[in-house]
């Protein structure tokens, strides 16, 4: 059995989460949808590896995004592949609804989280979401928030 760690981020602004279609050029979940996601590389924090993915596929810098949430460690046995996966899910706010993708993606939406389940999705994705859910609502504006690791 293969063990595999992975960083999926979510970036949020005016309650909408941001939606990845993955590319055709990707090993897997071709055409499906997504967040920022990546593997995690040697002893490197995951968010580090989270910050370093976002700013590599969408093209937003540090200071265009501010860490809400990370979620406890979900695993995920895919038969397939005899593989757990092993996901590190966070949660960003963007100061920008402007992204520029990279290859590994072909399409991306800013959408409203309960759309989540309309869409045809890597798997897990919706599970992985629910760990940095928060209401959106009621998340506060400016830096001073409850619990905010930054």
């Amino acid at each position: 059995m293969n063990y595999k760690e992975v960083v999926t981020s979510f970036l949020t602004i005016d309650q909408r989460i941001l939606l990845l279609r993955r590319s055709q050029k990707v090993g897997t979940h071709r055409g499906r949808w997504s967040a920022v996601s990546g593997y995690l590389e040697g002893n490197e924090q995951p968010v580090a590896r989270a910050v370093t993915e976002i700013r590599e596929e969408v093209g937003l810098s540090d200071d265009q995004i501010n860490l809400l949430r990370e979620g406890e460690v979900l695993r995920a046995f895919d038969e397939g592949t005899d593989t757990v996966w092993v996901i590190h899910p966070f949660l960003f706010e963007a100061k920008s609804t402007t992204v520029q993708l990279d290859w590994e993606n072909s399409e991306y939406r800013w959408t409203e989280p309960n759309q989540l389940a309309s869409h045809e999705t890597v798997p897990k994705l919706r599970e992985v979401f629910d760990r940095v859910r928060y209401d959106l609502q009621a998340i506060p504006e400016g830096p001073d928030i409850p619990g905010h690791p930054c």
